[in-house]
């Protein structure tokens, strides 16, 4: 049971932004038991609750999740060098580069290009491998792989299943789990339902960024407002960008979260499902939180620190609550002490990312508690 004036609290805060017409539109999704318990959509959404949104780098736990599988078969380990299965990657020195530093962030290659039209065959994908050089020496340092450890990842999938990696983790993640709302690579005539992104509010002063963060401003990479708003194209849409491209509705998202929890039909084997939830492997500084990176094989796990808020969950969460934020504010996670999965999503991508930060952790604060007795 879900402690029901902690969910009106929740319900206040996301109406905040909505009201101050900071987003468009919001969805959020509370599960429990294996179940959708609450959901609700505010503001401009296209189509209610049956709007879908870009879910950004929630993708990466999805992706992760279908590499799971391959580990348990024994088609994957850990240890494999990348190379030995996809020998064009090998080049310029990254030819000792194995699946757990790719998984973990910590492989080196963080700002690897790779974009339009490149991105749209294998063929061209193949041929950025082999041109990528190393940023620094794989296994020293964290920083994060926006998208290019993914795409890494996408060509291991298909490599092994012999289809394209949508098609794979529809078979393998989304149709078991009955998630059709929950997908990476959405067909062109089937995109109507899914809000246009937009960007709102203007950036913080270099005051500002001084004043929270000591420093006048922060590098964020190629998530660019650009990068951002090129997931409104179709045919982006369409391809399934492995590291932030999948589209879902808050609740299918909630009940992926509630699988990870609760293995329905043993759908991952059950070692790597714990390995993969609760065994941070990835102890590194993130220099962009400031703390710990706290990082599983494709999760992010709050910690014992206190640090959980820096790290994409809210005050409250348990210190073994497990997710995958997404840029944008978008938030999904998982906590086993009450066995509550949330899900935030949003279309409003707010330049002000001090008011994002501050957002997402009074959103997921709220959320934490609805899972606590009354």
């Amino acid at each position: 049971m879900i402690n029901r004036d902690a969910f009106a609290a929740l319900v206040d805060r996301v109406h905040r932004e909505v009201d101050q017409g900071i987003v468009p539109s919001c969805q959020l999704a509370v599960a429990q038991g294996g179940e959708v318990v609450e959901v609700l959509t505010l503001g401009d959404a296209v189509a209610g609750d049956d709007t879908r949104y870009v879910i950004f780098s929630c993708t990466k736990a999805l992706v992760a999740s279908t590499v799971w599988q391959l580990l348990a078969e024994g088609s994957l380990q850990l240890d494999d060098r990348i190379a030995e299965h996809i020998p064009e990657f090998g080049e310029n020195g990254k030819d000792q580069i194995t699946l757990e530093q790719v998984l973990l962030h910590i492989s080196g290659f963080p700002h690897a290009p790779l974009g339009a039209p490149q991105w749209s065959t294998r063929e061209g994908r193949l041929s950025a491998f082999a041109k990528w050089r190393l940023n620094w020496e794989p296994g020293t340092r964290f920083e994060y792989h926006a998208t290019s450890a993914h795409w890494v990842l996408a060509e291991l999938i298909a490599r092994i299943d012999g289809v394209d990696h949508t098609e794979a983790v529809r078979r393998r993640v989304l149709q078991p789990l009955g998630l059709d709302r929950l997908a990476l690579g959405v067909p062109h005539d089937q995109q109507h339902d899914i809000a246009p992104l937009v960007h709102t509010g203007e950036p913080p002063t270099p005051e500002e960024f001084e004043a929270v963060l000591g420093v006048p401003g922060i590098d964020v990479g190629e998530v660019t407002e650009d990068a951002l708003m090129g997931f409104n194209e179709p045919d982006t849409l369409a391809l399934g960008v492995p590291g932030g491209g999948a589209v879902s509705t808050a609740a299918d998202l909630a009940r992926f979260y509630q699988a990870l929890l609760h293995n329905p039909g043993d759908l991952w084997d059950p070692k790597w499902l714990e390995i993969a939830t609760s065994d941070v492997r990835n102890t590194f500084d993130d220099p962009m939180a400031g703390v710990r990176t706290n990082r599983t094989i494709g999760l992010v796990v709050a910690g014992a620190d206190g640090l959980g808020s820096r790290r994409g969950f809210g005050h409250g969460n348990s210190a073994g609550t497990f997710g995958h934020d997404g840029a944008g504010g978008q938030l999904a996670w998982a906590d086993p002490e009450t066995g509550l999965s949330f899900v935030y999503l949003t279309n409003g991508i707010d330049r002000h990312l001090i008011r994002q930060a501050r957002r997402n952790i009074g959103i997921s604060s709220r959320a934490a508690a609805v899972g606590l007795s009354a």
